[in-house]
């Protein structure tokens, strides 16, 4: 059996079930991170400077801060997929969370993501209204980054989301087997539960060894089952504001905790029962001493 062949027959039972990088910043420690985002230290899973404001729509519902561009910033984008069956609202305490932290949040109202559509069309939503003088988003909206992320069938679609030129990283949360990470060149962060009994680690970890074209890193939370990264996100939760502050806004204090010989996630067996980094993620410089 063929492995796309082998991926599709995991997906139909899953349904049935339920180059070198040097990465995007060079601001210090202390500065404030791409687009005039202020720095957060390293409080990855403690609430962002952003009070936020939730828009529902017929497509998308946004999560993004109220006072968008206050101090001449623009928000960074994540595009978000649903788990199978799921809307937004089930995980709108994480998504609440990365508005807080300066992001744009375009969360595909569908429970059915895994082709992306509708996650993309948020990309092109946003487009819009950034140029709509009318719009409260008008100029406010930095479409140069653009991270793409979803759980569980939206974890796979996070990736096949990552197809989109437009999307410059991807955090695919206890993916779905129904994508290729052949066809994305985008750094990804793939995450999976220790305890997940509906997509299990190795699956998760195949796709990270699939992926070796790219800077790649797989992280195992400890103790997590399906369910755990619903609501706030759990341990989920600081792990991807941090790789997302880092790859969107260039934020220096979350380098560390990913690359370098010193990556703070190696050593953290309290929230990590399984970390990899691959070779392309290990080419990627620690911060500055």
């Amino acid at each position: 059996m063929s492995r796309s062949w082998g991926r599709a027959l995991g997906g139909l039972l899953l349904a049935f079930l339920t180059a070198a990088y040097a990465g995007p910043g060079t601001a210090g420690a202390t500065e404030p991170t791409t687009g005039g985002i202020p720095s957060v230290g390293t409080a990855w899973d403690q609430p962002g400077p952003y009070e936020v404001t939730v828009d529902i729509e017929l497509v998308h519902t946004f999560y993004h801060p109220k006072d968008m561009g206050q101090r001449g910033e623009l928000h960074p984008v994540v595009i978000w997929g649903n788990g199978t069956g799921a809307v937004p609202g089930i995980y709108s305490s994480l998504l609440r969370h990365w508005a807080s932290h300066g992001f744009i949040v375009a969360a595909a109202n569908t429970p059915t993501s895994n082709f992306a559509l509708s996650m993309r069309a948020g990309i092109d939503a946003l487009e819009h209204r950034n140029a709509d003088s009318s719009s409260p988003f008008y100029r406010k909206v930095d479409l140069e980054h653009i991270g793409s992320a979803g759980h569980s069938q939206g974890g796979a679609a996070a990736v096949n989301a990552a197809v989109d030129p437009r999307v410059d990283t991807a955090v695919p949360i206890q993916p779905g087997p129904l994508t290729d990470p052949d066809l994305m060149d985008e750094p990804v962060f793939y995450l999976a539960g220790e305890r997940d009994l509906t997509v299990w680690p190795a699956l998760v970890r195949a796709l990270y060894r699939d992926s070796s074209h790219v800077p790649a890193v797989y992280g195992e939370v400890r103790g997590a089952g399906h369910l755990d990264s619903i609501g706030d996100g759990g341990d989920f939760r600081g792990p991807t504001t941090a790789w997302l502050r880092f790859w969107l806004m260039g934020d220096e204090n979350a380098r560390g905790m990913f690359f370098g010989p010193g990556c703070a996630y190696c050593t953290d067996t309290d929230v990590w029962s399984g970390w990899e980094r691959n070779t392309r993620a290990l080419q990627i410089p620690g911060p500055a001493a």
